[in-house]
């Protein structure tokens, strides 16, 4: 089931935490991305603030061939990139998620640019599907 959010697209899953982040990051894989990091966010509050957060691991995931299309567009484009993928718990359930690039890319625009918005829309095709296959797929 697909979740609405002003930031992406999410869905709920019915998946052992550990296996979801590994069938994102295979998914995301399979979508031509790489995950360039990975932060482990329940951690990183644990530590730094000594507050207990339900589990969330955000991987910065990028498809060298869009990221070189966006760059070579804009280089200040580089400030936006990598594409935030998120796997958190909440209220007993789990949760996958991806940044929604249309918004993320053309925030802010006065006129945004068509063909701007044309490649954050082929993103974003390439995130959901890999959500929806990392959600889909079988054990």
């Amino acid at each position: 089931m697909h979740l609405p959010s002003p930031y992406g697209y999410i869905r709920a899953v019915h998946l052992d935490f550990d296996d979801a982040v590994a069938r994102l990051e295979q998914a995301l894989a399979e979508e031509g991305f790489g995950v360039l990091c990975r932060i482990d966010l329940q951690a990183k509050l644990k530590e730094k603030l000594g507050v207990e957060f339900p589990r969330y691991i955000q991987l910065g995931a990028c498809n060298p061939r869009l990221a070189e299309q966006a760059l070579r567009h804009d280089l200040a484009i580089g400030l936006l990139l990598p594409c935030p993928a998120v796997v958190y718990q909440a209220d007993g359930r789990i949760f996958l998620g991806a940044v929604d690039a249309v918004r993320r890319l053309t925030a802010g625009a006065a006129s945004p640019d068509p063909a701007l918005e044309a490649l954050a829309r082929d993103i974003n095709l390439h995130l959901q599907r890999a959500i929806d296959r990392a959600a889909d797929a079988r054990p």
